[in-house]
């Protein structure tokens, strides 16, 4: 088996808000790995005492252990335990009820010997390489409709009839884009998030296939490495506008 992950900041001088994580236990054939995409705060941070890297690492690591150590339940049921677990974790002293209270996008994925089970919620994206080399994008695609609907996206964050994110309401995890997939069917997988992506999703220099070649041939840091070509390339985002002329990236790759 094969793991190769990378991650950097958008800017140096700003800390990484996204987080990562493989994990293979002991004992079996299978594995997880989480990857979140930290929502940047407000100025007045969210009504959180708490920074985003705090959100995601406690986030991320319950969603790990509980995706290794509780089987029985689904990556929903995990992802909705370990948001209540992280709201709990500071419910007494920061405002969860604030719109953008720390939160993130999530791709979760858990396999064992006869299937593959996912989870994505938002937009960070899962690539899956079938056994014949064909690769499937599993996205969350609520931005992009809204963005191609002339909607301003940010009104509609963790609202009906708009996009999801994993806050500090468990319930959110039933809004994930999950399945399953015969573990003898799949190569490989690889999760990314937007920051990664921009190359297919940014852009428009990749599409789906060339990035998973990409991460398979030269690894999760040349697909950075890539990113940052094309952002230095119009560092103000005047040619390409973007949210963010820089933005935090993070990949993994795992073949099986």
């Amino acid at each position: 088996m094969r793991i190769e992950t990378a991650t950097e900041p958008g800017r140096p001088e700003v800390p990484n808000e996204d987080f990562v994580s493989v994990v293979l236990p002991a004992g079996g054939r299978g594995g997880a790995l989480v990857l979140l995409d930290g929502v940047t705060p407000p100025p007045d941070n969210g009504g959180c005492a708490h920074s985003v890297p705090w959100f995601t690492a406690r986030l991320g690591g319950a969603l790990l252990e509980l995706a290794v150590s509780r089987p029985d339940l689904t990556l929903k049921d995990c992802l909705s335990a370990a948001i209540s677990r992280t709201a709990d974790a500071h419910r007494t002293s920061c405002d969860l009820s604030h719109p953008l209270t720390p939160q993130a996008t999530v791709v979760a994925v858990r396999w064992d010997g006869a299937e593959l089970e996912h989870l994505v919620l938002s937009d960070s994206a899962l690539l899956l390489e079938s056994v014949d080399g064909t690769v499937t994008p599993v996205l969350d695609d609520r931005i992009d409709r809204l963005r191609a609907a002339g909607l301003r996206v940010a009104p509609l964050r963790n609202t009906e009839g708009g996009f999801f994110t994993a806050a500090a309401d468990p319930a959110v995890a039933a809004r994930a884009v999950t399945g399953r997939t015969p573990t003898a069917a799949l190569r490989a997988v690889a999760a990314v998030t937007d920051g990664a992506a921009r190359g297919v999703e940014v852009f428009g220099s990749d599409d789906w296939p060339g990035l998973f070649a990409l991460l398979r041939k030269a690894g999760p840091q040349a697909l950075i490495a890539r990113v940052r070509e094309r952002e230095n390339a119009d560092p103000a985002g005047t040619a390409v506008p973007r949210g963010k002329p820089y933005d935090d990236a993070t990949a993994v790759l795992v073949e099986f």
